[in-house]
Order: C-alpha cells, then sequence, then structure tokens
C-alpha cells in the first residue's frame, strides 16, 4: 500500500513536519529514527518505525534523503500488553495488587481523606468445587465488572487475590459513600452468576476503614481494613462492617491467644477430658467421648469452641488433632477392652491427606485395637468434598475404625450420606434433647432420626441429657446409648479408669 507513494500521500495529517524530518537527516551524521500511525485502506491502524538517512546519489555532490518504515505493530501491541499485565488483574481487568499498592502509598503520602472497603466473596470455594475452576474464573470476571460498575470516578477497584478485591472511594462523604456503595456491592453479588448452562451463587463480605482516623500508614490501614473483614465474616456472611478501635484490642487480644496457643500445642499442653456414654439397656459405660480442654494460665479455661476454630484458623489443627488423638489412644489403652473412646475430627483433618496414615499409627504405636476406637465427623465435614471425605472414611472403616456422625440434624442434614456410607452410629445433638419435653417438633425429630438409624442398623446416641425426664423419654423413644451430665460431667483419663474398674460402674436411674 505504501510503495510508490509519497510521505505527504502516506500521512496526510503530519502538515510541514516532512521538511523539518528532512532537515534532521540532512544534518545527521547517522541514520534517523522516528515512529507514526499509518492508516491501511481497510481503515486498520498500523504502527510504523521509519528510518531516514542521507545517501550519496549517481551524480555527485546530488544527494537524497532515504526512508525505510517497517511495521512494528504487533511489537508495540506486545509491548502495551506487558505494561497493562504490569497494573492490570488479567481474569478481571481491574488494577492488580502492585497497582493497588502504588496507588495506596501514592494517597497516604498526599494525605487525602479516602475510605477502603476490603470485599472477600462468599462461598466462592465451593463454586470451585461443583463447578470447576473455569466456571470459577467466569465468576470472578462477572464479579470485576459488577464492582467495576459500581465504583464511581472518584475511586478505583482492584483485584488483590484469588477471590479478594479492593474498593477505594476518595471525596466528600467518605462513610455515607463507603456505606452505600458496600451494601450495592453486597446486593449486586448476591444476584446469581451466569456463565454457560451453569447458574453459580455466590455473596461477599465487606470490612472498610476511613483515614485518616483509621490508619496513617498503609500496614495500618491493610492490617485494620482485614480486621474488619474478620469481624464482618464472624457477624456471618453477606455483612459489612466498620473498623474500630475496640476491634484492635480484640485483634491484638487474639494475636497474643494465638502466640500462646502455639506455643501450648508446641509442647502439647492441650489436655483431655472424658465423658462416658452408657448403654440404654444395661446402664454401663460402653465408651467415652474425648473432649479438648486448655486451662490458660492468666484467663483461666478457653471455651473449646474458641481454641479449636483458632487452630483451624492458623493452621494448627492438624498438629492438635494429632496429639489429641494419640493422647487419647494411650489413655484408652489402659480402660478395660469393652470400652471405646470416641474422638471428634475437624473437617480441615481431612484435607492435609495424611489422616488415615496418622490415624494407623496412634493405634500402632498405642496397642488400642483399632475396633476400640470411634471418630465423630459432622454433617458440614460430609458436605465440604463428598468424594474425598468418604474415601477417606471408607479406608478407617476398612481398619476395624467405628465412625460416627454428630450433630446430625443442625446443619446441611442429607438421606444420601447414609446410601454413601454405613456410619456406625448417629448422634442426636443437644439441641433437640434439650426441646424433647416441650416441644413436640423436638420429640418427632428425635423418633424420625431412631427409626432412620434402627432401619439402617445403626445405633443412636442422645447427648446433652440433663433431666431424668429427658432420659425416660430418650429410652421409650429407642436411643441406644446415652450421654450428658444426668450420668457424668466430663472427667480426667484417671477417674474415669477409676470409675471403669470400681464394682458396677454408673448405672442408669430408672432405665
Amino acid at each position: 500500500e505504501i510503495v510508490g507513494r509519497t510521505d505527504r500521500e502516506l500521512f496526510p495529517d503530519y502538515g510541514g513536519g516532512y521538511e523539518d524530518r528532512d532537515s534532521e537527516a540532512i544534518a545527521s551524521p547517522s541514520a534517523t529514527t522516528f515512529e507514526s500511525e499509518f492508516v491501511r485502506d481497510d481503515g486498520e491502524t498500523v504502527h510504523l518505525r521509519t528510518t531516514r538517512t542521507l545517501i550519496d546519489g549517481p551524480d555527485r555532490p546530488d544527494q537524497y534523503v532515504l526512508g525505510i518504515s517497517e511495521d512494528v505493530t504487533a511489537t508495540r501491541q506486545a509491548e502495551a500488553e506487558v505494561l497493562r499485565l504490569a497494573h492490570y488483574d488479567a481474569l478481571t481487568g481491574l488494577l492488580n495488587r502492585a497497582s493497588f499498592t502504588d496507588r495506596l502509598h501514592g494517597l497516604v503520602r498526599k494525605g487525602e481523606p479516602f475510605a477502603m472497603l476490603s470485599i472477600d466473596l462468599d462461598r466462592f470455594k465451593a463454586v470451585n468445587d461443583q463447578f470447576g475452576h473455569p466456571v470459577g474464573d467466569a465468576v470472578l470476571a462477572q464479579v470485576g465488572d459488577r464492582l467495576r460498575a459500581l465504583v464511581p470516578s472518584q475511586g478505583w477497584v482492584a483485584r488483590i487475590g484469588g477471590d479478594e478485591f479492593i474498593a477505594v472511594l476518595t471525596g466528600a462523604r467518605r462513610r455515607e459513600r463507603a456505606d452505600e456503595i458496600a451494601t450495592a456491592i453486597l446486593t449486586s453479588v448476591a444476584e446469581p452468576f451466569t456463565t454457560g448452562r451453569v447458574v453459580a451463587h455466590a455473596g461477599a463480605s465487606i470490612g472498610i476503614v476511613l483515614t485518616p482516623e483509621d490508619g496513617r500508614t498503609t500496614s495500618q490501614l491493610r492490617e485494620n481494613v482485614d480486621i474488619a473483614l474478620y469481624r464482618a465474616k464472624q457477624m456471618g456472611k453477606g455483612k459489612v462492617c466498620f473498623f474500630n478501635a475496640e476491634m484492635d484490642a480484640a485483634a491484638q487480644d487474639r494475636r497474643k491467644l494465638e502466640t500462646d496457643l502455639r506455643e501450648v500445642i508446641e509442647r502439647d499442653g492441650i489436655e483431655l477430658a472424658y465423658q462416658p456414654v452408657l448403654s440404654a439397656k444395661t446402664g454401663q459405660i460402653t465408651s467415652a467421648e474425648a473432649l479438648a480442654r486448655w486451662t490458660h494460665p492468666d484467663r483461666g479455661p478457653i471455651r473449646p469452641d474458641i481454641f479449636i476454630s483458632l487452630a483451624e484458623e492458623c493452621g494448627l489443627i492438624d498438629r492438635l488433632g494429632e496429639h489429641l488423638l494419640r493422647r487419647a489412644c494411650r489413655d484408652a489403652q489402659e480402660w478395660p477392652d469393652h470400652v471405646r473412646v470416641a474422638v471428634n475430627l475437624s473437617p480441615l483433618q481431612f484435607l492435609s491427606g495424611k489422616l488415615v496414615a496418622t490415624v494407623q499409627q496412634a493405634i500402632d504405636d498405642s496397642g488400642l485395637r483399632a475396633d476400640r476406637l470411634q471418630l465423630e465427623v459432622t454433617e458440614g465435614l460430609v458436605i465440604r468434598d463428598v468424594e474425598s471425605t468418604f474415601r477417606q472414611l471408607e479406608e478407617l472403616r476398612a481398619l476395624g475404625i467405628q465412625v460416627l456422625i454428630d450433630d446430625f440434624g443442625v446443619g446441611y442434614s442429607s438421606l444420601s450420606y447414609f446410601q454413601r456410607f454405613p456410619f456406625d452410629k448417629v448422634k442426636i445433638d443437644k439441641s433437640f434433647i434439650d426441646e424433647i419435653v416441650t416441644s413436640r417438633a423436638a420429640k418427632a425429630i428425635v423418633q424420625a432420626v431412631v427409626g432412620l438409624g434402627t432401619a439402617l442398623d445403626m445405633g443412636i446416641v442422645a447427648e446433652g441429657i440433663e433431666t431424668e425426664e429427658q432420659m425416660r423419654l430418650l429410652v421409650a423413644s429407642g436411643c441406644t446409648h446415652l450421654q450428658g451430665y444426668l450420668f457424668s460431667r466430663p472427667v480426667t483419663a484417671s477417674t474415669l479408669g477409676a470409675m471403669l474398674t470400681a464394682e458396677g460402674s454408673p448405672a442408669i436411674k430408672a432405665a
């Protein structure tokens, strides 16, 4: 397209600049180079790099300016893409972590007030697990589009991690606008995501900080917005939470507790107490549930739900779970052969892929017969990763270990669990036991679970029994095993050993 055409024909918009280029080439002792855009006959714009140099003509002293143009469009496009990837997230087109960090430093240096929203998707892992990563990526891209549409021109959005986003708002009314936009984001992200034939559902939790009141450095702001996001998730999914000073104190307290927990786990300092489980027929102890106990030197007893959740959050649950399992097996080995020990498992222990080997090692080291070990899992565990969970449970059961499903009915009850895996026992949650005397619904649920368990040849354990009236109703309903304060509080291993060896272990009154 350019052969035989003059500069003025190729670049009509360049004006008188051609004479300037010619003058440069004539005056320069070496070739000169410049780049320009050229619109082809098909309308596409290409980038040309032109080199000009002065050459001698056939009849001296005639000289000519020779120009050679090269199409460098592909090179410039590649350079632009590299520059884009350096600053923008490839999947969503939003700013990436590096660009976000640079902009945040700039705002802090200028002292410009702003609001920062940390947005974390809820249930995104479930989307990936259920539909696969291609669908997960499509959802992230759509989230990026929705955030971009909601954040005004006086602000910007970045994707800083897998399902983590940050929005920054400058200008007036920071708190009010941050609250309004955060609410709009929750509403938008709660809407279904459609990709192909798949409809996926997610949600979001949002933590917010304001400057300068919530921090004057980038590190302080990042830490505090994480604290606010953590609190939002604690409040329940789909919540917005602004940071405040009380949260900072609570976060510092939590970090101190985490440090103390690491130390006590490192030295295997978490103790076990055992609550007996009795036969509804004979009133004799048939097993005992191992319950973790931590007595802090300054704070006193720490609730198990607090320190076990903390261990899960900070990656200590595998170490803690292994210690408790080994300890329970060693203690149970000292009891009569007919008494089993039940150990609770965290869902996260199934994710490492080492659970079966850990259990096998605990049995081997203690000398405990495998059929004297019971492992309690919750419904929430089963639904996290169905195939992997059932595969590991089958391997454990093949060793001779009994598997119990705990808290049945309070989570994501699914009768399909019982088709997939032959649980040895099902434990009816204390919440139903508490209401069984006064609530027809609770009584009906207990009877339904008992009927299901009986039909499937499973034992039925009622836990949390505190009154004789509850006990009589549960025995009449067909529960095979009973547990609760009515019979015994959790006791030390030595106390339980004494109870088991004493003449006539605790029997159920009026059984």
